[in-house]
């Protein structure tokens, strides 16, 4: 009879340590999903930061650009009708501007 015993005690040590490994296995597996997600999320908040900052140093080109060129603009505009004025006193008579100078000198847009 204590053969039998040793036979069932034995089968059921290598079932628990099955079943101990299959667990430690599937735990270890969900402590690594569960530590890789907060690092997942440090790279995506560092892309997300990183398109920020470039979007934010584009905008500011822009900006500096657009102001220089409405700066040329005004001075063109300027200069423009300086010529006119020069041709009429001189007993001439300008071409007329296009429409869209015409409205820009109307409205300053």
């Amino acid at each position: 009879m204590n053969g039998i015993w040793g036979l069932v005690g034995a089968g059921i040590t290598v079932v628990g340590t099955i079943t101990m490994g299959f667990l430690t296995y599937r735990g270890t597996r969900t402590a690594a999903r569960i530590n890789a997600g907060p690092a997942a999320r440090q790279v995506d908040l560092s892309v997300l930061q990183a398109s920020v900052d470039r979007l934010e140093k584009e905008c500011g080109e822009l900006r500096q650009e657009q102001a220089r060129t409405r700066g040329v603009l005004w001075s063109i505009s300027r200069w423009a009708l300086v010529l006119r004025d020069q041709v009429t006193g001189l007993g001439g008579t300008p071409q007329p501007p296009p429409q869209d100078v015409e409205d820009y000198y109307r409205t300053g847009v």
